[in-house]
């Protein structure tokens, strides 16, 4: 039997989080990521353990998940794009500029470095997916 995620939503404000980012290009950078997911996925951005911010959310076969998100790391933003990228998405990820994936991982050095647009339609697509699959996430 699969255990629980150690991930929950907590109450601490994200506004309070972005706040304590040290490094001053990487809370900027988290507030434009924030605004960006919170107009992509219509919810309110919440706290997931202590450093992921995610919206919405969904029952995947491990528990609740949020249906969007993103970490401001020391070394890289990290976007966490459900339920991951496929064939049809290696347009926006060769306009997204330098960068690294893994299996639902976009990690970015710096976002003035990004195509934000690329990166606001991964996130579009990323929504559609994961509704699909998961037809009660919000």
């Amino acid at each position: 039997m699969a255990s629980e995620p150690k991930t929950k939503p907590t109450d601490v404000p994200v506004a309070n989080f972005i706040a304590t980012v040290e490094h001053e290009g990487r809370r900027e950078d988290a507030k434009v990521v924030d605004a960006i997911l919170t107009e992509v996925s219509g919810q309110p951005a919440v706290m997931w353990g202590p450093s992921i911010v995610g919206y919405g959310v969904y029952k995947g076969a491990t528990g609740d998940w949020p249906v969007l998100g993103f970490s401001p790391r020391k070394a890289n933003m990290v976007l966490y794009l459900m339920p991951g990228f496929d064939k049809d998405d290696a347009d926006l990820l060769a306009r997204m500029g330098k960068h690294k994936t893994s299996v639902a991982c976009l990690y970015l050095n710096r976002l003035k470095d990004a195509d934000l647009d690329a990166l606001r339609e991964l996130a579009e697509r990323s929504l559609a997916r994961t509704r699909a699959k998961y037809p009660d996430a919000a």
